[in-house]
């Protein structure tokens, strides 16, 4: 059998965030911590995962989620755990050397609400032996990264410290590695995707706003599956969660209670951890553990920054499912009517906004079943009065008021391509959030995997005009730019069955999403 592709796993890009390095920026890896022989034949351990099952008054669902809605499902959790977690991986192209050098690289961030997920659970071999047939080689690199309270915690005790956003700051110290080390790889260091899913798109779009909105040579292109950066509130924001570690740590009597933290037993601070709040909990993608406004990597609200042009001038490409609120809409069917549906937002999404303005949005958000998602299924799968309203609302307010906004702002400098999902739909949850990852990692029908293939080669998702290029689906299909100044901007539509697709207008529910994003402009 010939090989293919070469694998390197569980290379350590920091030294371990253990010890005074926990909750502080991470360290680069000292080169004589490097010494002997070491194993990068499996992954290393996942950073520390927050505990996840439905709750806020979900119940017993009436029908079985799929597994790619992870970390809702049920599906078997990620047994290797430590702090000592940050490691990259490396899949290239057998033979790089012998044949190309300089491979254009795809980096992957994944998705968990920054509370779970690894780089092990997205192996990018599939990908890197597509690009192999279509002539158009690449590299995948995946990287952990700290998550919740170990990745995110904000307080002013952290900020003072600056050591705040630190999920984000490992993943720019893996770029910065990938960027110093990858041409001993066969890669170019000058020819960087980043690209994720979810809170891994989040983060990549964050990254394109950091250091003034300048890349720094670390990238020259995003790819952003279902996250968008959006207004959040600053690190103020955090205090009550960090002040409930400190209480559940014993180090509320400390001098210096973060230092405290440091040298608090692991497993304490890993239970006061779980003790919060997740992403399927009552109060849903309003996260605990998340980016904060830090004045220092993200300067101050980020839907002003995109609005004001600070972000890196790169080609994007950004798009959503169809149905994205509607797996978070199942841990809130406690909410049962019109005053507790406004009581909701206003506490978790729309805070010190009039009373006017949380009525404009439940006006805009009718209770009415079949306008509701998951869409176009008329009056089905309503499975409280309030879900299908809520789905929606969700749906806009994390991920289509954002992405649309996103490349209104950025279309006007740089190429920009959008896409819209609408594949797979599941009984009560539709085209749910997640549902497009097997679209670029598996191999259904190629549109989505080689666009991304194409993009890291030519900054462009179409096919190139290319003899290689004849046997992929791309080649027989036009993908045109999102563009601000067309009344309806072209979106890239997946459709049932695969491999069909079209291009459709990205009007779809424009008022709502736009009255979202004027209140979300008022923050600071």
């Amino acid at each position: 059998m010939e090989i293919t592709q070469s694998f390197l796993f569980r290379i350590p890009f920091a030294e371990p965030p253990v010890g005074n390095l926990r909750f502080a920026p991470p360290r680069p890896l000292k080169l004589k911590s490097w010494l002997g022989v070491r194993n990068a034949t499996t992954y290393g351990a996942a950073c520390l995962q927050q505990n996840t099952s439905i709750g806020g008054g979900a119940g017993q669902l009436p029908f079985k989620l799929p597994s790619f809605t992870y970390p809702i499902a049920n599906v078997t959790p990620i047994q290797q755990q430590s702090e000592d977690c940050l490691f990259i991986n490396v899949v290239t192209p057998a033979q790089i050397h012998s044949t190309k050098s300089g491979l254009p690289v795809l980096m992957w961030f994944f998705g968990g609400g920054y509370e779970t997920g690894d780089s092990s659970s997205f192996p990018g071999a599939p990908i890197v032996e597509r690009s192999l047939v279509l002539d158009e080689p690449v590299i995948f690199v995946s990287a952990n990264y700290r998550l919740n309270a170990f990745g995110f915690l904000a307080s002013e005790e952290v900020q003072q410290a600056g050591a705040t956003n630190l999920g984000l700051r490992d993943q720019q110290l893996a770029m910065q590695w990938v960027h110093e080390y990858i041409s001993a790889f066969g890669g170019d260091p000058n020819k960087v995707i980043i690209w994720g899913e979810s809170a891994g798109s989040e983060s990549a779009g964050y990254h394109l706003l950091m250091n003034n909105g300048s890349a720094r040579g670390l990238f020259r292109g995003a790819l952003m599956e279902s996250g968008t950066p959006h207004a959040i509130a600053n690190v103020s924001a955090g205090q009550g969660y960090y002040d409930q570690l400190v209480q559940s740590t014993n180090c509320a009597g400390a001098e210096n209670t973060l230092q405290c933290l440091r040298t608090a037993p692991v497993n304490d601070i890993w239970a006061a951890v779980n003790a919060t709040p997740s992403i399927v909990d009552y109060q849903s993608t309003d996260l605990v553990w998340q980016p904060r406004v830090d004045g220092d990597l993200i300067p101050y609200n980020p839907s002003r920054m995109i609005q004001n042009g600070e972000f890196a001038k790169v080609p994007i490409v950004a798009g959503d499912c169809e149905d994205e609120g509607t797996i978070f809409a199942l841990s809130d069917l406690n909410v049962t009517t019109d005053e507790e549906f406004k009581q909701y937002i206003q506490e978790y999404y729309l805070p010190n906004l009039l009373n006017s303005d949380i009525e404009a949005v439940a006006q805009a958000y009718s209770p009415a079943p079949s306008l509701g998602s998951p869409f176009g299924t008329g009056d089905k799968y309503n499975i409280t009065p309030q879900y299908k309203r809520m789905a929606a609302f969700k749906g806009d307010v994390t991920f289509q008021a954002p992405r649309r906004h996103l490349l209104k702002y950025m279309s006007q400098v740089q190429p920009t391509w959008g896409f819209r999902f609408r594949r797979n739909a599941e009984p009560y949850i539709g085209v749910y959030h997640s549902a497009d990852i097997p679209e670029f990692f598996t191999e259904i029908d190629y549109i989505g995997m080689d666009a991304l293939i194409y993009f890291a080669n030519y900054l462009d998702p179409n096919a190139p005009n290319k003899t290689a290029s004849s046997i992929s689906p791309l080649a027989n299909i036009s993908w045109p730019s999102w563009n601000s100044s067309l009344d309806a901007p072209p979106l890239l539509t997946f459709l049932d069955p695969a491999p069909s697709v079209n291009i459709t207008a990205d009007t779809y529910r424009v008022n709502e999403t736009d009255l979202l994003t004027s209140l979300f402009l008022q923050s600071p």
